[in-house]
């Protein structure tokens, strides 16, 4: 298999970079990690939401280009990853995707209102009612998943393209101290305490660029 590169932007404050890294190491498929200036033009304005695409990560397989994690997703699913990432049954693949599309598709005021910052942490962070809605409805999804396929992962007792969906969420949800329910910190938790994401956020708390958009006091 020819050698594969995967360039994110940011360990502290990439949340779609860190989809896209989560993904590949959840399935088995061994990246060079490239890491983009937090300072080019293009970079900052995908982790300011300035941007109208996200083209970070972007994976460099042989002749093969996909950037945006959910592409990333759908190729990994394509092609012999010693883990598949989405869950074996055609109607657990559906629900899967539909949870992931609301990823993709929606969650915008989380997203302004709690920017992923893992180095940061806010205790008594005051949620407003727009990203409050958006934490109701993640925090649904989680329950729902949890209780249809037993756990610990939101389909069952391996991590799919779901968990790695919803993995920054759960730094957010860390960072700004936000009150969760029994089965959602559960969750949020074992998410944290993955293996590999133990090894991302570790080297989150190694860089050193700062931007001060992100790193304000709230």
């Amino acid at each position: 298999m020819p050698a594969a590169s995967l360039t994110i932007i940011s360990r502290n404050y990439g949340s779609w970079s860190l989809r896209g890294w989560l993904l590949c190491a959840l399935a088995g498929f061994e990246v060079d990690v490239v890491t983009a200036a937090v300072d080019d033009e293009a970079a900052r304005a995908e982790l300011l939401l300035l941007s109208p695409s996200y083209l970070v990560p972007r994976l460099d397989h042989g002749d093969t280009i996909a950037w945006g994690a959910w592409a990333i997703a759908e190729y990994l699913h394509e092609i012999n990853v010693p883990h598949p990432v989405f869950p074996a049954e055609v109607a657990d693949r559906a629900h899967c995707r539909s949870v992931c599309g609301e990823v993709m598709s929606g969650f915008a005021n989380l997203r302004a209102a709690l920017p992923m910052n893992i180095r940061a942490r806010h205790t008594g962070f005051s949620v407003w009612a727009g990203a409050q809605a958006d934490i109701d409805r993640i925090t649904t999804i989680w329950r729902d998943c949890l209780r249809r396929y037993g756990g610990p992962y939101l389909f069952g007792s391996t991590p799919t393209v779901a968990d790695a969906m919803y993995a920054p969420v759960c730094t957010r949800l860390q960072t700004y101290d936000v009150p969760l329910d029994a089965d959602s910190v559960r969750y949020r938790d074992t998410m944290l305490a993955h293996p590999a994401m133990v090894d991302w956020i570790a080297q989150a708390h190694t860089e050193s660029e700062q931007i001060e958009e992100l790193d304000v006091e709230f």
